[in-house]
């Protein structure tokens, strides 16, 4: 039985706003009340692990430590298929120092001239860390293909070039309503919520 979170503050322990965002979108029904690891100044750990799974553990346990307070950590990525499942756990160093999106959009680009396999899959792996040292991790994924060139404006990182299977538009054109209800952080936080979080 997973440990269970009434209520109360939870840190995200992210300096991405758009991911900040939309976890906090995701957690507002169960009344909590969220503040990242930015608004609290906790440094960000450096990303060792080989997993998605091993760098949310690091990132959420860091940050219940250091906040003593209950942590969400998420570590997703791009992994394209033709391209050995990269840029994988490094889908944010693609973009280089800045994490700019736009530059990793292309080198993913750019890696698939040529090739006919345009299959990638986003995952998502969501740690829930206590101060005292518990922990509970969640995963989710969602299969689609890659797009050239990327179209829409919604939602951030990769999502204006990956298609989801099963629909013809770009995470990047989607509502974010209609994103959250399929994307892999969704299919993670749907996990998470049924083993940790009581209406």
């Amino acid at each position: 039985m997973a440990r269970q979170v009434d209520g109360g503050k939870l840190v995200i322990a992210s300096h991405n706003q758009g991911k900040v965002r939309e976890i906090g979108d995701l957690l507002r029904p169960f009344g909590i009340e969220v503040v990242s690891a930015g608004d609290l100044g906790l440094p960000e750990p450096d990303e060792t692990g080989y997993t998605f799974t091993a760098n949310a553990l690091l990132k959420a346990k860091a940050a219940a430590e250091a906040a003593q307070l209950p942590a969400l950590a998420d570590d997703s990525g791009l992994a394209v298929a033709a391209l050995d499942g990269a840029p994988g756990i490094y889908s944010a160093r693609w973009g280089g120092k800045n994490k700019n999106f736009d530059l990793a959009m292309n080198r993913v680009h750019r890696a698939l001239k040529g090739q006919t396999d345009k299959s990638a899959t986003f995952v998502c792996a969501l740690a829930l860390a206590w101060p005292d040292g518990h922990s509970e991790v969640f995963e989710g994924t969602v299969s689609g293909e890659i797009v050239e060139p990327g179209r829409g404006d919604q939602g951030f990182g990769y999502d204006p070039i990956f298609v989801p299977t099963g629909d013809t538009r770009t995470f990047g054109e989607m509502d974010p309503d209609e994103k959250h209800a399929i994307s892999h952080r969704a299919v993670a936080f749907k996990k998470l919520v049924e083993a940790c979080f009581t209406k």
